[in-house]
């Protein structure tokens, strides 16, 4: 009840403090700062806060003076729908999390982030830079008021962090699992077989402790980075869907920035993508073995089986464009074609 009280005050002070004069600046003042928070749900110690470090810094920096970002870490400031709402109210706030809260407005984003779609980094990536997501991104802006600056902050495949191995989605059957507020991805671990839970991440860690959920699922970076391995020891690699954040502003505080500030957050962001999805690479074996090194068991599953259970998901959402589905796959066809050559 206090967490509850505490976060509808938050997101109080947040709607007051950031729903300020988003004046469309054409340069000519430039005396007065602008402050700009950017908040997230990752904890310091993973590589999505440590990249949004850099960008920060970055853009601090170069601004001289005139445009300032507050970094919040750890679900410090309101995120996801919290976060978003901020967003599309002008609110003077980048956001970096989950696409799904992108979602909420524009459905198709589900869609295009949906279970079992992807086999690698490379084909996510290039799915971003399609027309058909760029149709999407310009329906944010213009019905909602939401700029997306970058849909490419990988932090990898999510997977099962739990109490038990899992290797088929009957031993998925009943277990209590963690999952954003999201119908993506309360449809997909339903579908698998398990009882999907929502909770902010924060929450969890103390909620598998008390038995409250069984585990959650995640990447190895998150693994990792939030010391999940302290409370659950066993890894099965479903993959079950991309580990992906979006960095979003609302438009009309986009708009009173100067061009000379649009392209230095333009810039920084996609230092910050590439720095981000650099180490991830890099970090990915390194985080696994340490995670062995904790006593964590990795194990593959079977993944036909997986996939074969989650398809009803693409079923389920009746505010998705019709054929939507089957837009990604011919998208999808024509990817992996030009990634074999």
């Amino acid at each position: 009840m206090k967490k509850i009280v505490f976060y509808a005050m938050m997101l109080i002070v947040a709607v007051a403090i950031s729903i300020t004069a988003c004046t469309k600046n054409d340069g000519a003042t430039t005396g007065t700062k602008k402050v700009i928070r950017v908040t997230t749900k990752f904890v310091d110690n993973e590589q999505t806060a440590k990249s949004l470090v850099k960008v920060v810094e970055g853009v601090n920096s170069r601004s001289n003076g005139t445009l300032e970002l507050q970094l919040f870490t750890s679900g410090t400031y309101p995120y996801g729908k919290d976060g978003m709402e901020l967003i599309v109210n002008g609110g003077d706030v980048i956001q970096v999390d989950g696409i799904n809260f992108i979602a909420d407005y524009v459905p198709d984003f589900d869609a295009v982030t949906g279970p079992f779609l992807y086999t690698s980094f490379d084909e996510y990536l290039a799915m971003t830079k399609s027309d058909l997501v760029a149709a999407l991104k310009q329906e944010a802006v213009e019905k909602h008021g939401i700029r997306i600056l970058s849909l490419d902050w990988v932090f990898g495949f999510r997977s099962m962090m739990l109490k038990k191995p899992v290797k088929t989605p009957d031993d998925m059957r009943g277990l209590k699992i963690r999952v954003p507020t999201s119908p993506l991805y309360t449809y997909t671990l339903e579908a698998m077989g398990a009882n999907p839970i929502a909770m902010p991440y924060p929450d969890t860690y103390s909620a598998i402790q008390q038995g409250v959920i069984d585990g959650v699922e995640g990447s190895i970076l998150t693994y990792w980075g939030t010391k999940q391995y302290e409370n659950v020891k066993e890894y099965s690699l479903t993959r079950h869907l991309l580990g992906v954040s979006a960095v979003t502003i609302s438009e009309k505080c986009w708009q009173s920035l100067t061009a000379e500030q649009q392209q230095i957050l333009t810039e920084e962001f996609q230092k910050g993508t590439d720095d981000n999805l650099k180490e991830t690479i890099a970090l990915e074996d390194d985080y696994a073995e340490n995670l062995k090194e904790q006593g964590v068991h990795f194990y593959e599953i079977d993944a036909p089986a997986f996939a074969a259970k989650a398809a009803v998901v693409y079923t389920k959402f009746p505010k998705w464009t019709a054929g939507i589905y089957d837009q990604i796959q011919a998208e999808l066809t024509k990817i992996r074609a030009t990634l074999k050559k």
